[in-house]
């Protein structure tokens, strides 16, 4: 229900709700002095008739008239004078009121003079007589106007059409009895006429506007006459009784026809009125509504007569339709985004019609071929009446038809969820399989389907399954066909046959491929059921590949998945069998299976590989999870021996060679392997040397073909065979009651299982030499770290390394570089420490590199920017008063192998601050009366001042300044140094010159001690 209607309206206004339909202005319904008594009851008595009949009226037009007497009522009947105004010409009644007027004046004068005597006797019977006269004569022509009223209501009832009702007609009522248009009672009789009829024309609240009321009230104003003003007024006293009527109603549906009343009404006003409607129609200020809701009201009414309008299109809309849709749309004010989407919404319902039969008949149970045919005949249907909206769209007078057209489109219809889309779903395979009941697939259907898609809102993923689905099944069909017939077989190239094929139907060529794979592997399926291939079985397979073109790598591909899964199976159950339990009849099997599956060598090793490898996975996972080593180790040779035992014969089966005919490879003999150029000098190495043999006792051999290269890291697989390496080193470890041991040594034979080992894990030669290289190095590095504890190296203890170096067999080189190592560590130690306490200089520093020791990895960058400030502090203290730039600047940070430029700020900051802590300890040793030590502080000031050039220093005491010039003149200086120091004191050559002469300024000890006392 719109917003506006359901607004109650203040009933403030008892004259705007009981107001008469006449003008309230009007000065008939205001006049207080009527001529006579006789025509005040007259018009009093006609105002209360023409109100209640059109109270009757409006109550009673909910039903439709069907005669003018219904709207207007019937024909009016004349009062006796009225009857005798209505015989005479308005000049007669003239001549007769005169005539009248006369005889009365003079029949007054006579009889006055007759019956009086005298002559103001007939006056005043003249006077009134000729009152009388007077009246009589006005009483006549004051019915004039409601004869002209009478009359024109009688001529507008007597019509068989009001809307032929014409102007002239209505002027020369008026002109016959002399009545202008502007009278009030026949403009009262004008306005009550118009307003009957509008009230009958609107339809009732539940019914809706056909569409011809607007143009047929403005026919019948211009009819009629009625200036603009006075018809809205009739249309605003229709609103005000549709108001009183809503609130005199307690029926709710009552009350809401009542406001779709007054809704049409605004809305057919609006449009009789056009633009003049907003200062004639004040329905804001009377029925306090906004502008808001006038407008909602023109919206919907003007979509209901929209809508009605559509009903008329259906799927072989033409031009002209189009054309008064648009026409009739800009009748209706109706905006051209609702209309747009009006028309879009009924072209939605015309095609849901469609889909709903398509899928009634499409979901029959009785469905044959018939209904079938009926769901493509409503599917096309939707298809060519998309194609004409489309067409008509692109029509070159476009700009006239009603908007909205374009492509059909489901969204906001019936079908319009995913409730619905497996229902299209349905129909766009109908579609498409119609499409291919010929075994091709049309250009004209391709496009069909696709705009198919685009209607029904399939996804490109969803259509795409759909069509491959049925393209699949028909190119199933038609290759079966094919390859039945011989055709394909008899085709001299068979790739461009099955290409023809796919074109034909417009079917990927790739899904072509994938639909051949899975023939084929259905085929061998089928062959391999019995869990063998024969040899027809073969050249079946081999005719049906080079039929389909599947390519060589594809058919190994689908023998290894399928025969592979058989032969996996044999291969899980002889491996479940254990070392005691793979007989011969397991043997027999595997072999068998192996050669009569027509498996490649590589697939069958690869299968045997992947089954094999999880078990020893099994064996390490449980060597990790042990407590000890020695627990670890007797996992590794369970794992050796269901090697050896197992899977070294189950490789001899897959070959169909013989156990004993085969041999073992040594992992540093592989391919690919690093071969040993430092071999002889290896095999020192006792524990390297022991694993040279290639057999055990028992004479087995061991497969190197499965290994865990691949499954395991580097790092785990050394550290694997580590554990086994010092198990075989340290011997198996028994521990006894009160925290006891005991070591129980292992022959020789071990090392032979070490190397099966190795070979297991997948090492090469390499890394079997790293391992061994590295617990060798390991236990050298830890004896030596015992005898170089001190980190020199001593005759003797060169004695003890050369020894130690035979027993763990570490070939010299790098039993010198751990030597080197261990040594260089301590020195290193040693000198950090030396220069962390201050004992090490910088002549040392010269000393070591002389020695070639390495300063760069021994002491620290830090330490030996330390060692550079503490020299440089030691040279700005020496109290020589020397400074050499190339050895500070250069040579120094050269031995120490720090930056130049950094050493150099490093100079500077520390000659800035040394200069004046120079000056104030001289003046300090100057009071102490410390001569050396005042030449010595001056020297260190002069030294800095070479570093860095300095201005003349202050100082609050010039005579002090003096002493010191003084006192270092006496020491014999270089003269240049004297000068400098002449300038840093800012003394002067006259004052330099005097202090030269005076001699000693510094009094002796006696003279001090009068002073102080």
């Amino acid at each position: 229900m719109n917003s506006f209607i359901l607004t109650s309206f203040p009933p403030s206004q008892p004259t705007v709700l009981f107001s008469p339909f006449t003008n309230p202005t009007s000065p008939r319904l205001t006049s207080t002095n009527p001529p006579n008594s006789l025509t005040r009851k007259h018009q009093h008595h006609r105002l209360r008739y023409r109100v209640s009949t059109v109270r009757c009226c409006s109550l009673s037009s909910s039903d439709q008239p069907s005669t003018n007497s219904d709207v207007f009522g019937g024909k009016k009947e004349l009062t006796g004078i009225q009857s005798l105004v209505d015989a005479m010409s308005p000049p007669v009644r003239l001549a007769i009121s005169v005539l009248v007027f006369s005889g009365a004046v003079a029949a007054g004068y006579g009889l006055g003079l007759r019956f009086g005597g005298s002559r103001n006797a007939g006056l005043g019977g003249a006077v009134a007589l000729g009152a009388a006269g007077a009246g009589a004569a006005y009483a006549l022509n004051s019915c004039a106007p409601e004869v002209a009223a009478v009359n024109l209501h009688n001529y507008v009832a007597g019509c068989d059409d009001p809307v032929v009702v014409k102007k002239e007609d209505i002027e020369a009522i008026a002109n016959k009895y002399g009545v202008s248009k502007q009278n009030e009672i026949f403009n009262s009789e004008l306005c009550d006429l118009y307003c009957r009829y509008v009230s009958a024309i609107l339809p009732p609240g539940s019914e809706d506007l056909k569409g011809n009321e607007v143009e047929t009230l403005i026919k019948f104003k211009n009819g009629l006459g009625i200036d603009d003003p006075d018809a809205a007024s009739m249309h605003i006293e229709i609103g005000r009784r549709i108001f009183r009527q809503r609130l005199e109603t307690s029926d709710y549906d009552a009350d809401i026809e009542q406001r779709r009343a007054f809704q049409k009404l605004i809305y057919v006003s609006t449009l009789v009125f056009g633009d003049a409607s907003t200062f004639l129609l004040p329905w804001k200020r009377v029925f306090k509504v906004t502008d808001a809701q006038v407008e909602v009201a023109i919206r919907d009414n003007a979509q209901r007569l929209y809508a009605f309008k559509l009903k008329s299109i259906g799927r072989d809309v033409d031009v002209e339709q189009l054309v008064s849709l648009r026409e009739a749309q800009l009748l209706y004010r109706l905006s051209d985004e609702l209309a747009e989407d009006m028309f879009r919404e009924h072209t939605r319902k015309l095609v849901d019609e469609n889909i709903s039969t398509a899928l009634s008949k499409l979901k029959s149970r009785t469905r044959g071929v018939r209904e079938a045919s009926h769901v493509v005949e409503e599917l096309d249907k939707i298809l060519a009446f998309n194609h004409l909206l489309i067409s008509l769209r692109n029509h070159p007078d476009a700009s006239r038809f009603a908007r909205g057209l374009g492509p059909i489109s489901l969204l906001g219809g019936e079908y319009d969820g995913d409730r619905k889309m497996d229902d299209l779903k349905l129909l766009f395979r109908a579609y498409l399989t119609d499409a291919l009941s010929n075994g091709r697939m049309e250009e004209n259907k391709l496009s069909a389907l696709n705009q198919l898609r685009n209607i029904f809102g399939l996804g490109k993923r969803e259509a795409e399954f759909i069509m491959m689905d049925v393209t699949s099944k028909v190119y199933r069909k038609r290759l079966a066909h094919s390859v039945s017939s011989g055709v394909l077989e008899a085709a001299p190239s068979k790739a461009e046959f099955l290409q023809n094929l796919c074109d034909e139907l417009h079917f990927d060529p790739q899904k072509a491929i994938e639909i051949h794979e899975e023939i084929y592997r259905q085929k061998l399926q089928q062959a391999v059921f019995d869990g063998e291939l024969s040899e027809e079985d073969v050249k079946s397979l081999e005719r049906l590949q080079v039929m389909l073109c599947i390519p060589r790598e594809t058919v190994e591909a689908v023998h290894a998945d399928i025969c592979g899964s058989l032969f996996e199976k044999v291969v899980k159950d002889a491996i479940a069998a254990g070392v005691d339990g793979y007989d011969a009849d397991v043997k027999k099997s595997v072999r068998k299976t192996a050669h009569g599956l027509r498996l490649t060598r590589d697939v069958a090793m690869f299968i045997a590989s992947k089954a094999v490898r999880k078990i020893f996975m099994t064996y390490i996972q449980r060597a990790r999870a042990a407590g000890s080593r020695t627990e670890s180790a007797k996992e590794l040779k369970r794992m050796i021996a269901f090697n050896t035992l197992v899977v070294t014969e189950l490789v001899a089966d897959i070959k169909g060679e013989s156990s004993s005919d085969s041999t073992l490879t040594d992992p540093a003999t592989k391919e690919g392997d690093v071969q040993m150029d430092e071999g002889e000098e290896w095999m020192s190495l006792q524990s390297l040397r022991k694993i040279r043999p290639i057999q055990d006792l028992s004479g087995k051999t061991s497969q190197t073909e499965i290994t865990l290269k691949d499954d395991l890291p580097e790092r785990d697989r050394t550290d694997l065979y580590k554990t086994y390496l010092l198990f075989c080193l340290t011997g198996e470890v028994t521990r006894i009651p009160f925290g006891a041991q005991i070591t129980t040594k292992k022959d020789d034979s071990e090392y032979v299982l070490l190397n099966q080992l190795g070979g297991i894990l997948g090492l090469t030669n390499k890394e079997i030499v790293e391992v061994h290289r590295g617990l060798a190095e390991q236990a050298f590095r830890q004896q030596a770290e015992v005898i170089l504890a001190d980190g020199q190296l001593k005759k003797a203890r060169i004695e003890q390394l050369n020894e130690l170096q035979k027993q763990v067999g570490l070939p010299s080189q790098y039993a010198e570089k751990i030597i080197k190592s261990i040594t260089s560590s301590k020195m290193a130690a040693a000198l950090e420490t030396a220069v962390a306490q201050g004992r090490l200089s910088i002549k040392d520093i010269r000393e070591l590199k002389e020695a070639s020791i390495d300063l760069d990895s021994m002491i620290s960058l830090s330490l030996r920017e330390n060692l550079f400030k503490k020299t440089v502090d030691e040279i700005f203290s020496s109290g020589t008063g020397e400074f050499d730039e190339e050895e500070v600047f250069e040579k120094i940070p050269q031995d120490l192998k720090i930056n130049a430029e950094k050493a150099k700020r490093v100079v500077h900051e520390l000659a800035r601050s040394r200069l004046s802590n120079s000056l104030i300890q001289a003046v300090a040793l100057l009071r102490q009366r410390n001569r050396p030590g005042v030449v010595s502080s001056l020297n260190d000031m002069l030294a800095c001042d070479k570093a860095v050039p300095s201005q003349p220093l202050s100082w609050e005491v010039p005579e002090e300044l003096a002493d010191l010039f003084v006192i270092y003149l006496k020491s014999d200086p270089a003269p240049e140094k004297l000068s400098r120091l002449q300038y840093l004191l800012n003394i002067s050559d006259s004052m330099a010159e005097a202090l030269r002469g005076s001699g000693d300024r510094l009094p002796d000890g006696a003279e001090e001690e009068e002073f102080v006392f």
